[in-house]
């Protein structure tokens, strides 16, 4: 008893210094609170604020400078919609219809009348079929036998259409549009691929021959319309550019996917290879990407050797990062169709200043095995497709070989060589190519080519799509996998089982660890 008497004192007294030390700190804090209870003269109790000197007074910083927005929107919508005619790019232009047939015939469409789907495409809907059209362009080829002709790379959810559709040709000082039925929708696909299925958008590449009268003038834009005084939804401009001298070589790159795969390293070293091997500008089309691979593009496109084009999808395929992707791979055949329309519209928009277009993934190199460059290739590959036949050809192909990443592994890693630098690194392939046209690549002329596939030309101007094989002792594409393509799977085992040295990247070596080493700076 003696024992709890005072065990109980000191447990009220802690008690009661606790309280205590409570009721202070809540003082403190409420003296330091900027709202405080106050007991008026009347006996209620008050609020009052404390308010720090100049809090009214002193204003929060916010963007004060004076934007014209309109003409802010004019410049983002040149910037990223190239395929707009130049009319639209004041403000004049943009808001009013600036001629017409008549008062209720095809009037020139402002640029809110426009229909866009996914940004970059600008849309037709018939009565028979949706149109997502991409970029149009001037055709003035000596092979065309239809004469100077406009050509709309675009998608259609019908297959072999057969809905009735024309142009409006607006040509600049003229008061009113030029109409024109449309010749031809070019599938720019095979049937026995796949997908050839009614409501599925397709690649087709429409054709619209200028008429005799109007052969001197390049349309400054086309519209696309079912009948022929409808209003029309879409307004392309035309693209034309043809300088006064060719260049060699243009590198032409689909929708490039790399989101969660950041591949930079890779696509800084594969760009500073084409471009000792001669290529004087890389067209890159981008879906979604990692970050450091927008840095490497950025890096490359402010000193002109690489152009970037963003790219969506048409129609209601998905935009949305992650998601589109886990669509492309899931739809293999809807990736492949979707492949086509960056291919023909680099094609297209390079078509009178290089010689030669060559279509790439970034895990190809066409490698000369006897000279350096590109350039000295063809010099020597001409003169032996002339020697067979007497005729430009379509395109010049060249055999595909593997050069897997496991071949690698078994013979370790060559110290004098970053490990970073995967093609100089992997330097054992398969001794045996791919059959004979079969997973090619091609020097594409341009003068010929129609409408272009990932490995050949699908339809060629002039006498049909022949293609010279580029003898394995001139050239060979260099393909940097960890496997062979899935339709090879079953074959892949002997191509492994028996591979070879070939150092012949190592010409390039000291060359490309030195700017690559600059480049990553």
């Amino acid at each position: 008893m003696s024992i709890c008497r005072p065990l109980r004192r000191w447990a009220w007294l802690i008690t009661i210094w606790l309280l205590s030390m409570f009721a202070i700190l809540h003082l403190y804090h409420t003296a330091q609170s900027p709202i405080i209870l106050q007991t008026n003269t009347n006996g209620a109790t008050a609020f009052t604020i404390n308010v720090e000197k100049n809090y009214y007074t002193e204003t929060p910083k916010t963007d004060k400078s004076k934007t014209d927005a309109e003409s802010q929107m004019l410049s983002e919508i040149k910037e990223h919609l190239p395929s707009l005619p130049k009319s639209y790019l004041n403000k004049k232009g943009a808001a009013l219809n600036l001629f017409y047939k008549n008062e209720s015939c095809a009037k020139y469409p402002s640029l809110y009348d426009l229909e866009f789907n996914n940004i970059y495409w600008q849309s037709l809907y018939t009565t028979n079929g949706t149109f997502h059209l991409y970029n149009a362009y001037y055709d003035i080829r000596k092979m065309s036998r239809i004469g100077p002709a406009v050509r709309i790379l675009g998608m259609i959810n019908r297959i072999e259409p057969t809905i009735k559709t024309h142009c409006q040709f607006w040509f600049e000082n003229h008061k009113e549009p030029v109409f024109i039925k449309v010749m031809e929708y070019k599938y720019i696909w095979y049937k026995k691929w796949g997908n050839y299925k009614q409501g599925i958008f397709q690649p087709y590449l429409i054709a619209c021959q200028i008429p005799q009268r109007y052969h001197k003038l390049i349309p400054a834009s086309v519209s696309l319309v079912e009948k022929v005084c409808d209003s029309p939804t879409n307004n392309l401009r035309v693209l034309y550019d043809k300088p006064v001298q060719k260049k060699g070589f243009a590198v032409c790159v689909k929708g490039l996917d790399f989101l969660y795969r950041d591949i930079s390293i890779r696509l800084l070293e594969w760009i500073e290879l084409l471009v000792l091997l001669g290529a004087d500008k890389i067209f890159f089309y981008k879906l979604q990407v990692h970050p450091n691979i927008t840095k490497v593009l950025n890096y490359y496109e402010e000193r002109g050797k690489v152009d970037v084009t963003p790219l969506t999808l048409p129609g209601g395929q998905p935009n949305i990062p992650g998601f589109q992707h886990m669509y492309l791979v899931k739809k293999i055949n809807h990736k492949r169709q979707n492949e086509l329309i960056p291919y023909n519209d680099c094609l297209y928009r390079n078509l009178y200043k290089y010689e030669y277009i060559v279509l790439l993934d970034i895990d190809e190199v066409i490698m000369p095995l006897k000279v350096n460059s590109w350039n000295e290739l063809m010099n020597n590959v001409l003169p032996k497709a002339l020697a067979i036949k007497n005729e430009t050809r379509a395109s010049y192909n060249v055999r595909n070989v593997y050069f897997l990443d496991d071949l690698l592994h078994s013979h370790g890693w060559f110290k004098n060589i970053p490990r970073y630098l995967h093609m100089l690194q992997h330097v054992y392939r398969s001794q045996n190519f791919t059959k004979p046209n079969q997973y090619v690549k091609c020097f594409h002329n341009p003068e010929r080519a129609l409408i272009l596939h990932n490995h050949f030309p699908l339809a060629c101007l002039g006498s049909g799509c022949t293609s010279y094989g580029i003898e394995t002792t001139d050239a060979q594409l260099q393909h940097y996998r960890a496997d062979c393509v899935k339709t090879l799977k079953k074959t892949c085992t002997q191509f492994r089982q028996k591979s070879v040295l070939d150092t012949t990247i190592w010409k390039f070596k000291e060359k490309l660890i030195k700017h690559t080493t600059i480049a990553m700076k």
